[in-house]
């Protein structure tokens, strides 16, 4: 059994300043997606896309800029609608409080995704061609902000067999061991899902097939990992046993699946 290291959340405290761990993970994350993006670029078919419709440096990071701005708006608005509808409903202006915690990937993804569409529309290119080329470096920001999760000791797992080699246990939950789930989602989100897409999307793909495989993986893999997370005590587990976050994957599974089919008929046609 293991004790949670109790890290201390701020990194570095320079005056009045405090650079948290979380900040750097958020750090460390736009700086990996730059770092892909700039990789990607040498993939088909935006290596040989030439003319005014080019894919450049600047595409990066204008992409990142708006993925920041989609993640930050999509991600606490997603919260506030999909875990606490009625608690914000009742204090409206908390939902500006940022710094008190409180983001949704799933309402992240929203929000990246309506950026993108903004993007693809200001650039002229085919929103699903975006999507295509965004999707791959996205789990590695993913993993380093399940170790922003672990480094503050929060979002921990359920109970574990006291047995289990690796049980945690963390302060703020009691003194029994648990699943260390954020290190759980930290190898399958972060960095399976990024081997199995970067590998998947270095050959050329039909249209819509490379953003449908991060669908559905991440979505698989956050399905399974639930099982082993602690549920919000505000909600607990759902009809049929399921938690929030699991039933926010079921559709973006199927849309997945969906999007994959559909493609794969669009270029045959």
């Amino acid at each position: 059994m293991l004790i949670h290291p109790q890290i201390n959340p701020v990194a570095l405290q320079l005056g009045p300043l405090a650079i948290h761990w979380y900040g750097l993970t958020y750090l460390a994350a736009f700086g990996l997606f730059m770092l892909l993006g700039l990789r990607r670029l040498r993939h088909e078919p935006f290596a040989s896309i030439k003319g005014p419709g080019a894919w450049q440096r600047r595409d990066v990071e204008d992409i990142l800029f708006l993925g920041v701005v989609g993640v930050v708006l999509g991600g606490r608005i997603g919260y506030c609608l999909f875990y606490k509808p009625a608690y914000y409903l009742a204090h409206p202006l908390e939902v500006f409080a940022i710094w008190q915690g409180g983001m949704s990937f799933h309402g992240g993804l929203v929000g990246v995704l309506l950026a993108m569409v903004w993007f693809a529309r200001s650039r002229q290119r085919p929103w699903l061609q975006v999507m295509d080329f965004v999707a791959p470096c996205v789990p590695t920001g993913l993993a380093a902000g399940r170790a922003g999760n672990f480094i503050n000791g929060e979002l921990w797992g359920r109970l574990a067999d006291p047995s289990l080699p690796w049980g945690m246990v963390f302060r703020g939950a009691g003194d029994l061991p648990r699943h260390p789930s954020q290190v759980y989602q930290f190898l399958m989100e972060g960095l399976l899902l990024f081997v199995l897409l970067w590998l998947y999307a270095r050959k050329p793909r039909d249209m819509g097939k490379v953003s449908a495989v991060f669908l559905v993986g991440y979505g698989v893999f956050r399905f399974v990992a639930e099982f082993f997370r602690e549920p919000d005590d505000y909600l607990g587990l759902l009809a049929f046993g399921m938690s929030m976050g699991q039933w926010l994957c079921v559709p973006m599974v199927l849309g997945g699946i969906g999007l994959w089919l559909w493609s794969h008929r669009r270029a045959r046609v």
